[in-house]
């Protein structure tokens, strides 16, 4: 399957390639990252390298996923983004990860939206989800600012996460 590549004004969101692992794994290994992200833990290398070709997995059998995010000026991967719904997941996700270095310049909320301008006119998906730690205020801003509400709770992997939602109709009306 050919993982399609979106550019934005400051990103490439694209598949993943064996030379990202020193970023994915730098990202995944960052307590600060991992902090709000399933339970928390970090992960090593190869444990990196497992979750990359997890990713790249969805895409093969759902038909998307997500995407590595680099930053257009420097080349850099900077993080995650994209679709994703594992089996028994509450809905239609858009989801994101951002290495610590590049946090509080808008990168989650950039990619976000062009996830979410993906799924809706791309997959012609209804409604979409952002499922949240509650205590992860940073997140709770982006999916905000994409123009997801808070829609309830759900307990995923085991930790009671927050909700916010947008329909097709919400989105292209906003």
């Amino acid at each position: 399957m050919q993982i399609p590549k979106i550019v934005t004004k400051r990103l490439i969101l694209r598949g993943y390639e064996e030379n990202d692992l020193d970023a994915f794994a730098d990202m995944y290994g960052n307590p600060d990252v991992m902090r709000y992200i399933g339970s928390g833990q970090t992960s090593n290398r190869s444990e990196s390298w497992r979750l990359m070709a997890v990713m790249l997995g969805h895409w093969h059998l759902r038909g998307y996923g997500s995407w590595a995010v680099e930053e257009r000026t420097s080349g850099a991967m900077i993080g995650r983004v994209g679709c994703w719904r594992p089996e028994g997941w509450p809905g239609f996700e858009i989801g994101w990860m951002i290495r610590r270095e590049f946090w509080g310049k808008g990168f989650a909320t950039e990619a976000g939206s062009a996830a979410m301008e993906f799924a809706f006119e791309e997959l012609e998906q209804p409604h979409v989800i952002s499922i949240i730690q509650p205590e992860n205020a940073a997140s709770r801003r982006v999916a905000e600012k994409l123009g997801e509400k808070l829609e309830g709770t759900a307990e995923v992997l085991g930790k009671e996460c927050v909700v916010y939602g947008i329909s097709r109709e919400e989105w292209e009306n906003s």
